[in-house]
């Protein structure tokens, strides 16, 4: 007689499984972040191309946010006679949520993709293999740079991305929704607390250290040739906007208790 819970369990063993191996990869990956040697060289290229390669995108993504956002909740507030609380708003909702969160899932689309890319064809085609026989540690050559470059630069990209998300805010409401400009910035600044910039920097390098790990981690376990590349990539990064939001929501509730 066939057992009906024995899909259950063998998914439920493999999703335990997976974790461990995550677990596992990660622990190894930290600790190469803080022992030597250190690749200084791959950590400045991981940066620039991590972080200020991604600069265009994750601007461009802030402008349009901070003014559809205002629009929005202009047209919410004008129902209740409360449009002068656009400024507030948008500045809350930018810094602690919007700015984080959007940054993130843009660089889980371009960075953990290229990771995982660039590490699972090095896998695929045995060049991993090689390092290790050269007594070079991928994980410190390899892996620990992104996960640093990519935990330290988000929070600059979001820090970036919320003046620009705030201006794009103040922009539409000048031009569009008669806003008095400097009554706006006055608003905006005296609303704004220090708390909520840190909440939103601090979410900010939890989600590039995922974006980094799951990247990292999909590419460095692919096999399979191409098509196990384009698994990886594809795992990589779906696995990291499900991560990121996920441990937005638990930051979130942290703080808000």
């Amino acid at each position: 007689m066939i057992n009906p819970f024995a899909p259950i369990g063998r998914a439920v063993l493999a999703i335990l499984a997976e974790i461990g191996r995550f677990s596992g990869f990660i622990s190894r990956a930290v600790t190469a972040c803080f022992t030597p040697p250190v690749f200084a060289g791959q950590f400045g290229r991981q940066c620039l191309q991590i972080g200020y390669f991604s600069l265009p995108v994750i601007g461009l993504t802030a402008v349009f946010i901070g003014a559809a956002l205002a629009l929005n909740i202009y047209v919410g507030g004008s129902r209740f006679n409360a449009e002068q609380f656009v400024p507030n708003i948008v500045v809350l909702g930018i810094t602690r949520e919007l700015g984080p969160v959007l940054a993130g899932l843009m660089l889980a689309g371009r960075v953990s993709a290229g990771i995982a890319a660039e590490i699972g064809t090095m896998r695929v085609t045995e060049q991993i293999d090689a390092m290790t026989t050269l007594s070079t540690d991928p994980f410190k050559f390899l892996i620990a740079p992104r996960l640093l470059a990519a935990t330290l630069t988000l929070p600059v990209l979001v820090l970036v991305a919320d003046i620009i998300g705030v201006m794009g805010g103040y922009a539409v409401a000048t031009s569009t929704l008669d806003f008095n400009g400097a009554t706006y910035l006055r608003n905006t600044f005296q609303f704004m607390e220090a708390e909520d910039v840190i909440l939103g920097l601090i979410k900010a390098a939890v989600f590039g250290f995922i974006i980094a790990a799951v990247g990292a981690y999909q590419g460095f376990n692919s096999k399979g040739g191409a098509l196990g590349v384009g698994r990886a990539t594809t795992n990589a990064v779906v696995g990291s906007i499900v991560l990121i939001l996920a441990v937005n929501y638990l930051i979130t509730a942290f703080f808000v208790e």
